[in-house]
């Protein structure tokens, strides 16, 4: 056993063994991380004084009221009444239609409120309540959860993951990338969520995975889902990816059993005040799908959107018809990232089936929202390291495709600020760009490149200084759509190409140890 036994052990640049502590101590990775996730946090704060979605726009507001509103209700009724329609909780008045972590998180955060501002959570009297203290504790609640789930995920993921890999500046950069995040920032600090929870949990999950602890990485993971459904865009990955590993051991039944009793554990602990009757558990169920709301919601850089300007969707199929379209679309884009996972799992190309996965979801999924480029950006800004450019490409175009929402939320200040400071970072002396060498691209593919990043910048010039036609109110709103909709799909189809290279460099990798 040695001195490796219950820890990981790596080899260092010098050739050393190193485990996490070497390299956080003699690296001054801890002191790296925290002076920028500081730095992160005040920027953060920063976006938080600007306003928020629906301000001032009753009679329902925006996001912000909804979080607001189930803080009220979670706090004022009992959990079985949560996601009930009734004279004291009318769903059509922003009802809970994320599952039941998410209402656990608004009644935590709802007793802080009620603590030092109740009329902000009181019963019916607190409806469209925007007061400037409760606005401050709200956004609190947002930079407390960054703090307790994100910011230590990442820490995490970054120990288990890079331990004696690549020069403090490079991890350095790839702190920055991660915490200085500007879509994830804007959608949580600026519009008002709290996706910072959920990703967490995931980038948690995905850590324990990493460092071989299957069964905490189920517990996190379904606790992810148990947040915000939309986590399932990573769920074929995890699968996959512990499916593999599962069939490459002695008892794989076994594995997989244990795997599975984890998760339906974790389940049902979180869904026991529902679990009494069927009734109640199908009345929350029936509120975490909700597909009266369309096949997708404004114009979000999506296939079914984008091809909707030639192909009428909603007018061609039912909403039966479309909820299995979409779902076998995504199952078949998934299924060869899935396969190459079950087939040949491996750490790197985990990372690769996450971000293959949630683009799948993303592309072709029922009910997608702008907001859910977030999920994407997860793992390419966890293989940023490996991935630069695609990873820059990516975020300026997720960028973009939200652009619009931060125009209704008043955020273009924000906005323009944290895309410029996501481009300083990006080319910083030290940074990514300049540890890396690569082949200078061609002529051709540098004018392509140069032609597609000045049509972006056009395009928000005029968005904010043009009126569309009247006759098409949304025309903007559709070229950016169909701008990024098309990077998109050119990402997905490497990201793809490149996790099946990774079968090819294990396969060469397997003849040479035979050789040896």
């Amino acid at each position: 056993m040695g001195k490796s036994a219950g820890k990981k052990v790596v080899k260092n640049e010098e050739g050393d063994d190193c485990d996490g502590w070497w390299w956080l101590v003699h690296k001054n990775i801890g002191a790296s991380f925290l002076c920028i996730a500081v730095f992160a946090f005040l920027v953060r704060v920063a976006v938080s004084f600007h306003p928020y979605s629906g301000a001032g726009n009753p009679p329902k507001y925006g996001d912000y009221e909804a979080q607001r509103h189930w803080m009220e209700i979670t706090l004022n009724l009992p959990a079985k009444e949560w996601y009930r329609n009734s004279t004291t909780n009318d769903l059509n008045y922003w009802g809970l239609d994320y599952p039941p972590l998410t209402a656990y998180q608004s009644y935590v955060h709802g007793l802080f409120l009620r603590s030092f501002h109740p009329e902000s959570v009181s019963l019916f009297t607190s409806r469209g309540h925007e007061s400037y203290f409760g606005k401050l504790l709200m956004r609190w609640t947002v930079l407390s959860s960054d703090i307790l789930f994100l910011f230590p995920a990442v820490f995490c993921f970054l120990v288990v993951y890079y331990t004696g890999r690549g020069r403090r500046s490079d991890i350095a950069w790839l702190i920055a990338m991660i915490l200085l995040n500007p879509c994830l920032i804007l959608i949580d600090h600026g519009h008002f969520q709290y996706n910072c929870i959920s990703l967490g949990l995931t980038i948690g999950a995905v850590a324990a995975i990493l460092s071989d602890k299957e069964l905490v990485a189920c517990v996190l993971f379904s606790l992810a889902l148990n947040h915000k459904q939309m986590s399932a865009y990573f769920a074929p990955a995890f699968f996959s990816h512990l499916l593999g590993k599962c069939l490459r051991r002695r008892n794989p039944i076994l594995e997989v059993s244990k795997l599975g009793l984890v998760v339906v554990g974790t389940f049902a602990i979180v869904w026991w005040p529902y679990l009494h009757s069927m009734d109640s558990f199908l009345g929350v169920l029936s509120r975490l799908a909700p597909f009266e709301r369309g096949l997708y919601e404004d114009y979000v850089a999506n296939f079914w959107c984008t091809t909707s300007v030639l192909i009428k969707w909603k007018r061609l199929f039912t909403i039966k018809s479309m909820k299995l379209l979409s779902f076998w679309a995504t199952i078949l884009t998934c299924l060869p990232s899935m396969i190459q996972q079950i087939w040949n799992p491996s750490n790197l190309g985990f990372l690769y089936g996450l971000l293959n996965s949630s683009f799948s979801f993303y592309l072709f999924s029922f009910q997608v929202h702008e907001k859910s480029i977030l999920l994407p950006l997860l793992p390419a800004s966890l293989l940023a390291l490996e991935e630069p450019f695609h990873f820059r490409w990516l975020t300026h175009y997720a960028l973009l495709s939200m652009f619009p929402l931060m125009c209704r939320d008043k955020l273009i200040l924000p906005y323009v600020a944290l895309f410029a400071l996501f481009y300083l970072l990006y080319h910083a002396p030290g940074g990514r760009e300049d540890t890396r060498k690569r082949q200078s691209p061609s002529t051709l593919r540098s004018f392509m490149l140069s032609f597609l990043v000045l049509c972006s910048l056009f395009l928000h010039l005029v968005y904010i200084t043009l009126h569309p036609p009247d006759k098409y109110p949304f025309l903007f709103e559709a070229v950016i759509m169909l701008l990024c909709f098309s990077q998109f799909i050119l990402l997905t189809v490497y990201t793809n190409a490149k996790q099946w290279m990774l079968l090819k460099h294990s396969t060469l990798m397997d003849k040479d140890k035979k050789l040896v």
